[in-house]
């Protein structure tokens, strides 16, 4: 989808769009900045789902008075309360009958929903988390999990996602950690590209989130300062950014609520504007994070009212308010009516507003395009999705550690303990509707056809005898079940233990938006729980279904397996018991390091020299399992490294190729990673670094040659002149199983003059998978 929001016109001529905002009132392009949140059926029935929404949400006077200028965008009419599909489609083409009808310019509002799990809709497909999509390294299958997302909200008339999130991973204790994809920037950037191109070739506009920094915050609390620098700016938090935007032609951008050294993004023309739209050319729109403009009044302090805040921030770049007008209306129309803001920066941003209405059809739209509307058969939970889901969940669980038990040998009694063990909601994200809305809407079902672990698992074995016991909540101090799981474990061959998180909002939840962490042990009394049933000699297969990775240095010393799923969706149930069964061989790598301790906290393994183990502290920042790593039962040899060119220009591209080979007796899958270490250059740089991976399923004794060719601006960084630039060097290469396993080895050296890079410098990693001949 084109993110080309420039008014179109033959040479000398005003453009639709031109002619139509000449002929608007003020109180017209404002209306067209804004949207209304209703809630179901138009009751404000919201729901406590964004930060301070009781605070923020303005006083309604209807939909009707509301909108008689017209409106920008419709807030998540399916998505804070639990719509019967059909009956929200009817519901919602009726508004825009009146929007059509009723106003004098007669322009639909654009809808939009959250999709970051799947549509966040009553009886949707749930998908994986993000951590589980960067845990399969498979964009080509988050692209086709866009596509389906996509399609679901173009069915129910919903224009809009506000998803993917590109927050580059930096502290684990963050409790947003979950909605992100990795801690490396290139695996967010070309997984977060692959699910724009999905959702916008379904005709729906994606929403990057949060640009940019909102994952730096102080301590890993939610919505806290942010004290980066503008080179970690640059080089670690943007380039996901740009990538979708470059490669990815993303429609939508939605600032962050962070305040980078003092300066909100809401009110940061230089990131808003200066980098988004002069040197990356963005010409879609950018929406506010929730309540954001007034934020900027009430929480920042820059501000000194609404209308100050609603003046900044539209200057800054900020298009739309959301998720309704409770700055860009009068107290923005004030502003422009005594001279402090001109007309001309409320034109700019309508420009952009009716332009992307134009693409979307909008504009030509009639009452009777919304008249009659037939929505009597509604599927969002289709099998293809459901089998997308399962695809997605097998490919992200990330097998940690194995003394041999697993895959389980037709045990005869198993014990299945913990307090993930038979909880469906354990399976989802806080961005799902499960978790972000249902518990508050008590006594409505689910609408989804979902297995908890132990259920799935009792499928999974029918000739063994499965108990359980629940042993402890997830965070409660109470201890007065473990009892039962000791006595379950003791009578087992084997007992599985499924622990982990519970997805919420706000300090409802151990993972989600507000729900930060200030320690990394497993919540609650789960890690005596598990501790409790090891000491039985009982041999113990720990599966954690968690948002965040945990601190389990104790778990993979003592347990005989321990098999990891970030929020593994709907089908992440028969995902899990599949691979403990091995009816599935595990194929997920971890996007984010598993960390030593909390004091190690903010980690990533991109750091430079001085951020490893030294003799002059005592505390070790290692992680006990790498970025990148996780086990299979077949085995992959690595051999025949070969780089087509020793020396390469400053400006061209790095050839890496290599044979992997499936030299065990069942069919499994590789993620190929190569590295590289800037040896010396002129300021520190990461101890290694991700240039590029292939993902690559081989049946056994199957070899295939895989072929990276690398841009060398992979390789970029921003220099003592704060300009990004490559430089000429020594740069050892290595292809690993892990940042820190490295298999085969290799050098380049880049030649001739220090590169300056530009947007120019958009070529691509290419990987070739090349199967060979039998």
């Amino acid at each position: 989808m084109s993110t080309d929001a420039s008014p179109r016109a033959t040479v000398g001529e005003p453009s639709r769009i031109d002619r139509l905002i000449a002929g608007m009132s003020l109180e017209e392009k404002l209306a067209q900045l804004v949207g209304l949140w209703e809630g179901r059926g138009g009751s404000g029935e919201g729901g406590d789902v964004a930060p301070m929404q009781d605070a923020m949400q303005a006083e309604e006077s209807g939909f009707a008075a509301f909108a008689a200028h017209g409106l920008g965008q419709l807030t998540r009419p399916f998505g804070t309360a639990p719509v019967d599909p059909v009956e929200g489609v009817r519901a919602l083409a009726e508004k825009q009958r009146l929007l059509t009808a009723d106003t004098r310019l007669g322009i639909p509002a654009l809808v939009h929903e959250e999709c970051l799990t799947g549509l966040a809709a009553w009886k949707a497909t749930t998908f994986p988390a993000p951590l589980a999509w960067g845990a399969s390294f498979d964009p080509a299958l988050v692209e086709a999990m866009g596509a389906a997302i996509g399609a679901s909200m173009r069915s129910l008339g919903v224009h809009q996602g506000l998803a993917p999130v590109l927050d580059v991973v930096r502290d684990a204790r963050w409790g947003r950690v979950e909605e992100c994809i990795s801690e490396d920037p290139y695996v967010v950037g070309t997984i977060a590209t692959a699910y724009v191109r999905g959702v916008q070739s379904s005709g729906v506009l994606a929403t990057l989130k949060h640009f940019v920094g909102y994952s730096n915050s102080r301590a890993g609390r939610n919505l806290a300062p942010v004290h980066a620098g503008p080179r970690e700016v640059a080089d670690v938090l943007l380039p996901p950014f740009e990538m979708a935007v470059l490669d990815g032609g993303v429609a939508s951008v939605m600032n962050s609520y962070a305040e980078i050294d003092g300066l909100p993004v809401a009110a940061d023309a230089a990131l808003l504007t200066g980098v988004l739209r002069d040197r990356w050319g963005f010409t879609g729109t950018v929406v506010a994070d929730y309540f954001s403009v007034a934020f900027l009044h009430t929480l920042h302090r820059v501000a000194t009212d609404l209308g100050d805040a609603a003046a900044q921030a539209l200057a800054a770049g900020i298009d739309v308010e959301l998720p309704t007008g409770t700055a860009y209306l009068e107290p923005l129309a004030e502003r422009v009516r005594s001279g402090a803001l001109p007309e001309e920066v409320v034109d700019r941003a309508c420009a952009r507003v009716l332009a992307q209405k134009e693409q979307l059809g909008l504009l030509d739209r009639t009452p009777q395009d919304y008249t009659g509307v037939d929505a009597e058969a509604i599927d969002l939970d289709p099998p293809a999705h459901r089998a997308l889901a399962a695809r997605l969940a097998q490919e992200s669980v990330v097998l940690l550690s194995n003394d041999g038990v697993l895959p389980l040998a037709a045990p005869a009694r198993v014990a299945v303990v913990g307090p993930n063990a038979d909880d469906t909601a354990a399976l989802f994200g806080c961005y799902s509707f499960a978790n972000h809305v249902l518990p508050q809407h008590p006594g409505v079902e689910l609408g989804l056809d979902v297995a908890s672990v132990l259920g799935a698992l009792r499928a999974e074995l029918p000739a063994a005898a499965v108990t359980h016991a629940r042993g402890a909540d997830v965070d409660t101090d109470d201890t007065t079940g473990f009892a039962a799981a000791v006595a379950a474990a003791r009578e087992a061959q084997v007992c599985v233990a499924v622990v982990g998180d519970r997805a919420g909002l706000f300090g409802r939840g151990t993972s989600g938006e507000g729900c930060d962490a200030d320690s990394l042990d497993l919540p609650g009394v789960q890690r005596g729980l598990v501790e409790a049933v090891l000491e039985t000699g009982t041999p113990v297969v720990l599966v954690l279904l968690t948002g965040r990775p945990y601190v389990l240095d104790w778990a993979l010393a003592r347990c005989a397996a321990v098999v990891q799923a970030f929020f593994p969706g709907q089908e992440g149930a028969a995902a899990v018991a599949g691979v403990l069964s091995g009816r599935i061989n595990p194929s997920g790598r971890l996007p984010v390091s598993l960390p030593r301790s909390v004091g190690a906290q903010p980690y990533s393994y991109l750091h430079p020299a001085l951020g490893g183990a030294s003799s002059v502290s005592n505390l070790d920042t290692a992680p006990v399992r790498p970025f990148g790593h996780g086990l299979s039962y077949t085995t992959v040899a690595l051999d025949d490294l070969r780089i087509d060119r020793a020396r390469v220009p400053t400006d061209g591209a790095i050839v890496a190729r290599c044979r992997v080979t499936n030299t065990g007796d069942r069919a499994g899958a590789e993620v190929v990673q190569l590295y590289a270490r800037d040896v010396v250059a002129s300021v520190t740089r990461p101890v290694v670094q991700l240039l590029g991976y292939a993902r690559v399923d081989l049946e056994p004794g199957q070899s295939a040659e895989v072929v990276l060719d690398v841009p060398t601006h992979r390789l970029a960084f921003t220099d003592r002149r704060m300009i990004r630039v490559v430089e000429p060097g020594r740069v050892p290469l290595f292809v690993g199983r892990s940042c820190a396993d490295p298999v085969l080895t290799a050098e380049v050296e880049l030649t001739g003059p220090v590169h300056e890079i530009s947007t120019a410098d958009r070529r691509v990693v290419r990987v070739q998978v090349i199967p060979a001949r039998p």
